[in-house]
């Protein structure tokens, strides 16, 4: 009893349910050990009793909690002395004379800028309200009352409503003398939504090739993209996959593809430049513009291979080539206005920028493996790495160029994007996790749980459960440095974004922590603080004026997509996967009236079949193929044409498929017009849909036995299409066309919620 009390404390899950009427006890020992990641000892029955007299005193004697996060209507419980005082002040540390908050309201006429309300301005009249050495009595504070003596807390209550969303402190003294402060988070209620329905297009970036493209889709290819689609198509958005920085390949092991398995999530990798478009490029002379010339016929050469000979795309290769050619560009000098921007944003990613750019400097010299790294250089704050960041100065400035160079591209993306019209522009995509060797592991070892992955339970799907190889955020830790690891993510993410997509939203909520050397069936769920997690979300979504689309497909614990929906984060709805289930396991395609409309609706993903292999059930054939079937081939074949046909019936009793159902190209068409019937907010097309492509970017149960993440958008024929034959493919514009039809085209920005 012990030990599960100590657990539910720290909010590591001892049972789970893989499903209605069914729970599995989780194992002791897994207990122990994700204990034991949290800093917490339950080795033994009096370790356990030591852990719960510490934890029942730390609670007795602190005045505040780790972090305080306040929204509308939502206040949290606070057990003070009677006589605290309570004060905020801005996150620079020094109180505002007479204990207000100094900081400025900004209203909702505009999406809220960071720092502006965090650095002393104060609005006449806003906070006249706020804190003012107020004294409270009675104890604790609930909903806005003080349960113990009836009296009311209209003071604070009203206070915390007056301040600004943003990053404050909260400070308490108790009449004894103690004093304790808290970073106080003011978020709003819900995430910004874009007051029109959009449609646009879903694609993975490095399968958009152009004919400037250096043997992957870059940076200019995705301006272009946004740019075409935008005018010619009325789309409003366009979602890429994670440009997450990877984790770098050596001779004997090449860079993982996967861009769900990053070295650093706040960082994206240099390898999406488009070359020729840093300024400096034009500058080159002599030598090294001949050198850059030969570069640049190289690339070409790489970019045929792929769009002519059927190569992979190989990311290795391309970036040996970039990388050579902005060694060549770095030589040329800023100009003085380059330059001053180039500070600026040096001074603006700070620490972080610094220490990501170290690691890539010294994964350089020592390799990735920073665990591995001798000298102390596996510790970001030790005396050696602080040598270190004095010996590799020179290559820590030129991967916090190259951050630069990147993050200037993207914004002139989102830029090119809303000049086209797009109401949204970008949607970018954060990986659930971080690659345990990565940059992001090392630099921020104190928030990762050390010895544990995040996975998933085993399920109907799945029975032996799923291990990811990524350490999780520890919520305890998070909580302690008031989410500002987090909030950094997000705020890095949302730079140039008109959205964002959270792979695994569940994990706001809680995550399946693998013990090392376990196996996934091993695993228990930890929970983290869902509140904070959402308000910390919804402060930087406003910050940016962005939407946030959760992806929420697979296993969801009940009362988890009503909480995103009331928060404003739009679902992820999948075709295929909507049905109407009666109770019985039977279950027939939802009606498109059925369909929730907080939602961004697609027919497919990037880890499903495309449309097309659905249709002609080449999907199954392939993982035949690959040994990936969990029941004979024509169980699964006659599965998947009852699957299919039961669309194609719904789509023609509705009309959608008056071409009838033999022709492959009408029944693509028609499964998009099902989507517009519904009231969903967003509506994507996965781009390869849009000409026929018939293979998946990604099969999930393959490593080396398929190319996940090396394919180049082909069509139906398996032949790899430019960016400038995308825009020129009739079966393209006639799908579009008929998108466009239905959907509402114009300008459509982001509002904020309240």
């Amino acid at each position: 009893m012990g030990r599960a009390r100590l657990a539910e404390l720290h909010g590591v899950a001892t049972s789970y349910d893989p499903a209605p009427g069914r729970t599995v006890q989780v194992p002791e020992d897994t207990v122990v050990a994700v204990l034991a990641a949290l800093g917490v000892d339950a080795s033994t029955p009096r370790a356990v009793r030591e852990a719960l007299d510490r934890h029942d005193g730390r609670r007795r004697d602190r005045l505040l909690p780790p972090c305080v996060v306040v929204r509308p209507g939502k206040v949290p419980r606070l057990s003070l002395p009677e006589g605290t005082a309570l004060r905020v002040c801005p996150d620079d540390g020094a109180p505002h004379p007479r204990g207000r908050a100094a900081a400025r309201a900004l209203r909702a006429d505009g999406p809220l800028k960071k720092g502006a309300h965090e650095k002393g301005a104060h609005e006449k009249g806003v906070l006249d309200r706020a804190l003012t050495n107020g004294v409270l009595t009675d104890g604790v504070l609930t909903d806005g009352v003080f349960a113990d003596g009836g009296a009311t807390a209209d003071g604070l209550l009203t206070a915390l409503a007056a301040l600004p969303p943003g990053a404050h402190t909260l400070l308490a003294e108790a009449p004894d003398g103690r004093r304790a402060t808290a970073p106080l988070i003011v978020a709003p209620d819900r995430m910004p939504l874009s007051p029109v329905r959009s449609h646009g297009f879903l694609v993975q970036l490095y399968s958009l090739l152009s004919a400037r493209s250096w043997g992957m889709g870059d940076l200019g290819d995705l301006a272009d993209l946004a740019a075409w689609s935008g005018r010619a198509l009325g789309a409003g958005f366009v979602q890429i996959n994670p440009l997450h920085a990877a984790v770098p390949g050596t001779p004997a092991a090449p860079t993982d593809p996967s861009p769900y398995r990053p070295s650093s999530r706040r960082f994206p990798d240099p390898v999406h430049l488009r070359v020729e478009d840093v300024p400096e490029y034009a500058h080159l002379r002599g030598r090294a513009r001949e050198r850059a010339d030969q570069l640049l016929e190289a690339a070409a050469a790489l970019r045929d291979s792929v769009l002519r000979e059927g190569a992979l795309i190989d990311r290795d290769a391309v970036w040996a080539l970039k990388r050579e050619a902005l060694e060549l560009v770095r030589t040329v000098p800023l100009s003085p206005g380059r330059r001053a921007a180039y500070c600026d944003f040096l001074a603006e990613r700070g620490q972080a920028l610094e220490d990501h750019a170290l690691w890539c400097a010294l994964a350089e010299t020592h390799g990735p493996e920073w665990r591995a790294w001798p000298d102390g250089l596996a510790d970001p704050r030790s005396a050696g790495t602080a040598r270190a960041r004095v010996e590799h100065l020179d290559r820590t400035d030129f991967h916090c160029w190259l951050a630069w160079l990147t993050d200037t591209q993207l914004a002139a993306a989102q830029r090119a994007a809303r000049e086209a019209g797009m109401g949204i522009g970008l949607v970018h995509d954060l990986a659930v996790g971080v690659h345990p060797s990565g940059a992001d592991a090392w630099a921020l070892q104190d928030v990762f749980a050390s010895g544990m992955s995040i996975g998933a339970p085993p399920d109907a799907f799945n029975s032996r459960g799923q291990d990811w190889g990524l350490p999780p955020w520890r919520p305890d830790a998070l909580a302690a440095t008031g989410y500002a690891p987090y909030r950094d993510l997000l705020s890095g993410l949302l730079r140039h974004a008109g959205a964002l997509r959270i792979d695994h939203v569940m994990g706001l909520f809680r995550l399946w922590w693998v013990p090392e050397g376990r196996e996934p069936t091993e695993g228990c769920y930890v929970r983290y603080d869902a509140e904070a997690m959402l308000g910390v979300l919804a402060l930087e979504a406003h910050r940016a004026g962005a939407v946030v689309i959760g992806e929420d497909l697979g296993t969801v614990e009940p009362g988890v997509r009503e909480e995103l929906e009331r928060r404003g984060v739009l679902g992820t709805s999948v075709m295929w996967f909507e049905r109407n289930y009666d109770g019985t396991g039977a279950a027939r395609p939802l009606a498109p009236e059925e369909w929730r409309a907080d939602c961004l609706a697609t027919v497919t993903t990037h880890d499903l079949p495309s449309t097309a292999a659905r249709l002609t059930g080449d999907h199954v054939e392939l993982r035949h193929r690959l040994g990936l079937l969990s029941r004979p081939l024509a169980e699964e074949r006659a599965a998947d044409a009852v699957e299919v046909a039961e669309w194609l019936g719904l789509l023609g009793r509705l009309g959608l498929l008056p071409e009838g159902p033999g022709d492959e190209e009408a029944v693509v068409k028609a499964v998009h017009r099902f989507l517009l019937r519904t009231p969903a907010k967003m509506v994507g097309v996965w781009l390869p849909d849009a000409v026929g492509d018939r293979r998946p970017q990604n099969l999930p149960g393959t490593w080396d036995q398929y190319p996940n993440w090396r394919l180049p958008i082909a069509d139906a024929e398996g032949r790899p299409m430019s960016l400038e034959e995308l825009v020129a493919s009739p079966r393209l514009r006639a799908l579009m066309d008929e998108v466009a039809l239905l959907a509402p085209r114009g300008h459509s920005g982001v509002s904020g919620g309240s």
